[in-house]
């Protein structure tokens, strides 16, 4: 049986991933895969300021698209495959009527 993933959930996903910033960092983070990336890194692709990049990073992991681990002195950023997947789910199911 799918795991279907709540219209609730599913609507606060949407709506952070609805900022330019953090649509830029989750599909960053994804086109990374498995490892990662550095805080830096990802700061480094959107030329924002740290500030900035903290805030929306914190709103993804917020909603749980988004997940941080600490490697010494580095901040690591990775999508949390689960729930992005549930995410790819939820809009493939929701575009399935759609024609062509």
């Amino acid at each position: 049986m799918d795991e279907a993933l709540p219209f609730d959930v599913a609507a606060r996903c949407l709506a952070e991933l609805g900022h330019p910033h953090r649509l830029q960092i989750f599909e960053h983070l994804v086109r990374a895969g498995e490892t990662g990336c550095a805080v830096g890194e990802v700061q480094a692709h959107l030329g924002i300021p740290k500030s900035s990049l903290s805030h929306h990073i914190a709103q993804l992991v917020g909603v749980g698209l988004v997940t941080q681990s600490r490697e010494g002195r580095i901040l690591r950023c990775r999508v949390e495959r689960h729930r992005a997947r549930l995410m790819k789910a939820f809009i493939d199911r929701c575009c399935e009527g759609l024609p062509g």
